[in-house]
Formats: C-alpha cells, structure tokens, sequence
C-alpha cells in the first residue's frame, strides 16, 4: 500500500515537468534567449514581458520580445517545478513518522531546489558565465534524478530482488552512470561555448581525423566574469578541442553500453533486464544519429533538443539500472 499518496503523484507530474524544463533550457540556449531578459528573476523589472523597458536601468538597451517570452516561459516552467518539488519535500517532512520515508532524498531534492535556483539568477548575472551555464544543465538533471529516484522510494517497481549474479553488475551500472553524466557535461561544455558549430563535417572535424586543438584554453574553467560570452569567447583551436572532445567521449560511450548491454543480457534471464538492455541499445542509437544529423545539418532546433531528450532517457535508464541492482540496501 502506497503510504504518501500525495507525495507519489505530485513526484510524478514533476518529473515530466522537470523534464519539460531541461528541453525548455534547451531551446532558450539554440535560440540565444538567455540574456533576453537581462535581470532575474523578472524580465525588464517585470513579472511578463513588457513591450518596452520601462526603467531608466535599462535604457539603451534593446528588448525582443520573442526571445525575452521564451525565456520567462522558461522561469515560469521552472519555478512551477520549484512549488512542486518543495511541495513533495514538505509532505515526506511531514509524514516522517511513516516508515521508509526517504527523509534524506527530502533533504537532497531541497538542497538542489536552493542551488539551482542560485545557477539561474547567476546564469543571467554573470552573462551566461559557461561553468554556470554547464552546472545549471547538471543541477537540472540531477534534480530530474532525484525526483526519478524518489518514485522507485514511494512504490516497489520491481517485484524481485536481484539474484546473486545480477549484484555482480553492481559496478558496471554504476560505472555506467558515470560514463553517461561525463558525456553530458562534456555536451553541456560543448553547447555553453558555442563549438557545435566549429565542426561542420563528419566523421572529420575540418577535413582532418585529427584537427589542431588547444585543449588548455578549450578547458581552462576560470573566465572573465566581467565579458558576456553570449556567442562564445574561444578561439577557433579552443572549440575544436572541445567538440573533438565530445565526439571521442561518444566513441567511449557508445562501446561501453554495447558492452553493458551485452553484460546484461548473459547475466540475466529476466524480461525486465533483458528489456532495459535493448532500451538501451535502442536510445544509443537514435543518440549516435541526433548526434551525427546535428552537425550535418547545422544543429537545427528540433534534431538538437531531441539530441539532449535522448541523453536524458540514457541517463534515467541507467538510473533505472543501479535502483534495481541496489534495490536490496535498507531503505533510510
């Protein structure tokens, strides 16, 4: 029997809002929308968008409206996620005399809710500052996480324990994990400095498998807090270093899920398992042709927002993974 009811469906909407949220993101980063609205947490001084700055603080400055309105819908979804999210949090706080109440996800999911909504008023105040901009993409996964982790808390998804040979993948799953969230930071570096572009041709960068790169200015994390670097700051050699970057850390990637995949299924004989290892040779797959279609045909809106959906679902599967592997633990 469910024991917080309420707290298991409000979970659910906000998982598919937080998942909103990052498309959301998403698209207000491809359609240079981050700075539409120069303040935080309003636009202009505004709760909506005005159809002219209506303050002497920013005159001069030149407002659209399009790229301001997809901006706030994004602070609108997101602070909606927000009421949510703490939401759940005070009603596992409140019924903490229940047993396995995750107390302790509570805790996480309102530390990331604090954070994130720190990242966001800096993204905009420090003029899409790229550590910030790549953090925000994280701390917005990781709450999406947390709140994934939470529905596997409320209800028992899997009807068995995993048997003594399925506890052996451990490790590889979580590795697994790991392998996925370095190549979506990678990602998120790649897209915070503007070098998708700066690869126009595949499988080549530039007509060369091995192009001139400046890996020490491409990952040097200290920037100039005072610059905007809206459209990108690097050189040309900087960006190339980051997106071939990206491309060896798809190659690593990919092998290592055909690998986990194919580890899976000889492990296990489980319908389930055997399902989750072909979900993820599937959203491999689909991920590698997003990938590929991006740069042939220079990162069009929908192609690169389902590019960054997939790696979610890779992520979550492999989430969905190491629930099920560490399923055993004592719930606290």
């Amino acid at each position: 029997m469910l024991e917080n009811k309420w707290a298991f469906r409000i979970t659910v909407v906000s998982v598919f809002l937080a998942f909103a949220v990052i498309l959301l993101g998403v698209t207000t980063r491809l359609k240079e929308a981050g700075l539409a609205c120069p303040d935080w947490p309003g636009c202009y001084g505004q709760l909506i968008v005005p159809h002219q700055p209506l303050s002497s603080v920013f005159a001069g400055q030149i407002l659209n409206p399009k790229k301001a309105w997809i901006e706030m819908i994004h602070r609108y979804a997101a602070a909606t996620l927000a009421v949510l999210a703490l939401t759940v949090v005070i009603l596992i706080f409140k019924r903490r005399q229940l047993p396995n109440q995750p107390i302790k996800m509570a805790f996480i999911l309102l530390s990331l809710l604090l954070l994130q909504g720190l990242l966001g008023k800096w993204t905009v105040t420090l003029h899409l500052y790229p550590l910030v901009v790549m953090a925000h993409l994280l701390g917005g996964l990781s709450l999406l996480s947390v709140l994934w982790i939470l529905i596997f808390r409320f209800i028992p998804i899997f009807n068995t324990l995993p048997t003594k040979q399925e506890k052996k993948i451990r490790l590889w799953t979580s590795i697994g994990l790991f392998v996925v969230m370095v190549q979506i930071t990678l990602g998120g570096w790649t897209s915070s400095h503007y070098a998708a572009f700066v690869c126009p041709d595949f499988p080549r960068c530039q007509g060369h498998w091995w192009p001139i790169m400046n890996f020490s200015e491409g990952f040097n994390l200290r920037r100039d807090t005072k610059k905007s670097f809206a459209g990108g700051q690097l050189s040309s050699d900087a960006r190339t270093a980051i997106q071939m970057s990206h491309r060896l850390g798809a190659v690593v990637t990919a092998l290592y899920f055909i690998f986990l995949s194919w580890k899976l299924r000889k492990i296990s004989k489980k319908k389930t398992l055997r399902v989750i290892s072909f979900l993820l040779l599937i959203l491999l797959t689909l991920q590698i042709t997003l990938g590929i279609l991006n740069v042939i045909w220079l990162l069009p809106l929908p192609i690169a927002v389902a590019h960054n959906g997939i790696a979610t679902f890779l992520l979550l599967t492999l989430l969905t993974l190491c629930c099920y592997t560490h399923n055993n633990a004592r719930r606290k």
